[in-house]
């Protein structure tokens, strides 16, 4: 048997002291055969936050809990699928866009656990529409269409992904709010990938951030004891090379490391 070297023994106990961030996968079939997929930009988001990131399958709503307990955060990503509109009282207005129930089934009661449970939480795009959704909120099936509100999708499919990715527009940050408190700038510049977006805001979530056209591009959950920001654009794109980016990653790392310390504290107990 060949023993690890100090190197190996080093970067192990540097993995056991990092948070573990899970990130529920999304479903797609590859041919004929279904898969469950994570874009690496957003696992490299959270390696980026400091932390250890587990892509999740779909789960059960009975494992919901069990899967949680190893978690010292969430993040939910952005996904090309929408919210199935029945969860929030509509049909569907436009069959040919893509969808994922396999997702909505768990990731909605997964998100209230989570709020219960006081674990920090980070999503984006389809995660922030997923998180209003499941708290009690609507969405706009297609925001490109409804009066005074811009088009903020991206681009056409066949585009370069640099060009559907890039700035798009400005962001006015809430004053006095989470994001307010950690970007420290009232404005700044984001992408826009999404069609849809909030519509009626959930019964106690705050409005962190606006587009100039007023969409809602960020809301917190202030009834969670633990960090909570959902963000509508796509700021693990790049995020290296963003310091906005980096901000909001290394927030929710620290809250993510603050859980993982405390939760390590409770298993060892009190000193004799």
């Amino acid at each position: 048997m060949t023993l690890p070297t100090s190197v190996d023994a080093s970067a192990a106990a540097g993995a056991a002291d990092k948070p573990v961030v899970l990130v529920p996968a999304c479903n797609r079939l590859l041919g004929e055969h279904p898969f469950h997929i994570a874009g690496k930009k957003y696992i490299d988001a959270v390696r980026l936050a400091g932390a250890l990131p587990l892509v999740v399958p779909a789960a059960e709503p009975a494992e919901i809990d069990t899967l949680l307990d190893m978690a010292d955060g969430v993040l939910l990503t952005g996904s090309p699928s929408n919210v199935h509109p029945s969860h929030f009282g509509e049909d569907v207005l436009d069959p040919s866009l893509p969808l994922d129930p396999l997702r909505d089934g768990w990731t909605l009661p997964l998100i209230r656990r989570v709020v219960e449970r006081g674990i920090p939480l980070f999503t984006i795009c389809r995660g922030t529409q997923e998180a209003n959704v499941a708290l009690g909120g609507s969405l706009h099936q297609a925001v490109h269409a409804v009066d005074g509100h811009e088009d903020h999708r991206g681009g056409p499919d066949t585009a370069p992904a640099a060009e559907v990715y890039g700035p798009k527009h400005d962001v006015l940050v809430s004053p006095g709010g989470v994001m307010a408190s950690i970007v420290a700038q009232p404005r700044f510049q984001v992408n826009s990938v999404h069609g849809q977006a909030v519509n009626r805001l959930a019964d106690g979530l705050r409005v962190e951030a606006r587009a100039p056209d007023g969409v809602i591009e960020a809301f917190s959950i202030p009834r969670s004891p633990a960090f909570s920001l959902c963000v509508q654009w796509h700021p693990e794109w790049l995020a290296a090379d963003n310091p906005v980016s980096m901000k909001l990653l290394k927030a929710f790392g620290e809250a993510c490391r603050h859980r993982h310390h405390a939760r390590g504290q409770g298993r060892r107990g009190p000193h004799p």
